[in-house]
């Protein structure tokens, strides 16, 4: 009940900020962005809470996002991802050595392909499919990031409202976390725009109580992947080759 509460309070929230009314009719057809499990709900401020779910409904919705099950994605010209968010598997391209990694990420389980070859030696293929791993945790957030604000882990902080370097008006979230990731102590800032609800600026902290951050760069170039918004421009730097599939050869996260 307590949770049930708590959500409708926060879409009471975002219908006044829009200035209507709330109605049975409009609660019935939410797209509710329910949080994972392991989201600090209570540390987190419920005007945070209620611009990442505008983030959601803007990118396409909790619905839509849950729907999408293969994305691919090049990342910085350097390698070529295509994961399977349902069955929780991804399988890497790396041009450099001509490496692939076909991992499943809940066993940490896979193969390893150099030169076309299948490594067979159980510290080597174990010291790549933790490298895949790495890999696909940073590149995947670098792409889909905006859909991860309700993770498991994950604390939302108001700080401000601001603008982004190329002037667009918006307000700034902190993005925290604990027992997550590889470097669980990390920050991000993220400009949401309060024109498009969009995630239009991010910079990242090495450590959560930096004052600085380590680069900040902006996120642009939003194009619709079927039913989901997706942003491949990163300033200097681009995510290429984006695309949502609906079915992929069976192959592909077993063998070359």
């Amino acid at each position: 009940m307590k949770f049930i509460f708590w959500m409708i309070f926060l879409l009471f929230l975002v219908q006044c900020s829009q200035k209507k009314r709330a109605t049975a009719e409009d609660l019935e057809s939410v797209d509710l962005n329910y949080p994972l499990p392991g989201f600090d709900l209570e540390g987190s401020d419920p005007l945070a809470i209620v611009l990442a779910d505008r983030i959601m409904s803007a990118m396409g919705g909790r619905e839509a996002w849950d729907k999408t099950r293969y994305i691919k994605w090049t990342f910085f010209g350097r390698r070529t991802l295509l994961w399977d968010k349902e069955s929780a598997k991804v399988r890497i391209e790396i041009e450099q050595g001509n490496q692939v990694i076909l991992l499943d990420l809940n066993q940490l389980t896979g193969k390893v392909f150099q030169q076309g070859i299948e490594l067979t030696d159980p510290d080597s293929v174990s010291f790549y499919l933790a490298k895949g791993e790495r890999i696909w945790i940073n590149d995947s957030y670098w792409l889909v990031m905006p859909y991860k604000l309700k993770d498991t882990g994950v604390t939302l902080t108001y700080v401000k409202e601001d603008k982004t370097q190329s002037g667009e008006l918006s307000d700034v979230l902190k993005l925290t976390f604990e027992n997550v990731g590889v470097s669980p102590d990390n920050a991000y800032w993220v400009w949401v725009s309060k024109d498009q609800d969009l995630i239009k600026q991010w910079a990242y902290f090495t450590h959560f109580t930096d004052s600085l951050p380590q680069f900040v760069s902006p996120w642009d170039n939003y194009e619709q992947f079927g039913q989901i918004l997706l942003a491949q421009g990163r300033g200097s730097r681009n995510l290429t080759e984006v695309a949502v599939l609906t079915t992929v050869p069976q192959q592909t996260f077993i063998s070359l």
